[in-house]
């Protein structure tokens, strides 16, 4: 059995997917680019003000959900250069406080809409 989690308080899915599925007691989320909700506007700034937005809208999700960072146990980070590992790791950090989850980050070709990083988690209730 699964239920659909849609939030408006996230970018809307710009294909054909949800914004995460919960089967259970467990989450799936889609990656989450840099898209602001309300204005559909790409937060490119800096790649911390990217990465924040990214967060922000993973927030969003998790909260639709009924979780927050502290149920998350996987998480995967897709980058378009390994030189801004330093950054994200820095934004990623602050939505952590310990028991941090297992967690891939690997450098892409390219992203959707030629975002610099995409984040997608798995979390448990």
């Amino acid at each position: 059995m699964k239920k659909i989690i849609e939030t408006k308080n996230a970018p809307a899915p710009i294909g054909p997917y949800s914004q995460a599925v919960l089967s259970g007691n467990t989450l799936y989320t889609s990656g989450q680019i840099a898209m602001d909700p309300i204005t559909g506007r790409l937060i490119m700034e800096s790649i911390e003000a990217e990465t924040k937005q990214v967060m922000g809208n993973m927030k969003a999700v998790l909260t639709e959900a009924g979780m927050t960072f502290e149920h998350v146990i996987k998480a995967s980070i897709f980058i378009s250069d390994m030189d801004n590992f330093e950054s994200i790791n820095g934004v990623y950090n602050q939505y952590f406080s310990s028991d941090y989850p297992a967690r891939e980050t690997v450098e892409v070709a390219r992203l959707p809409k030629d975002v610099n990083v995409e984040i997608s988690m798995i979390a448990v209730k």
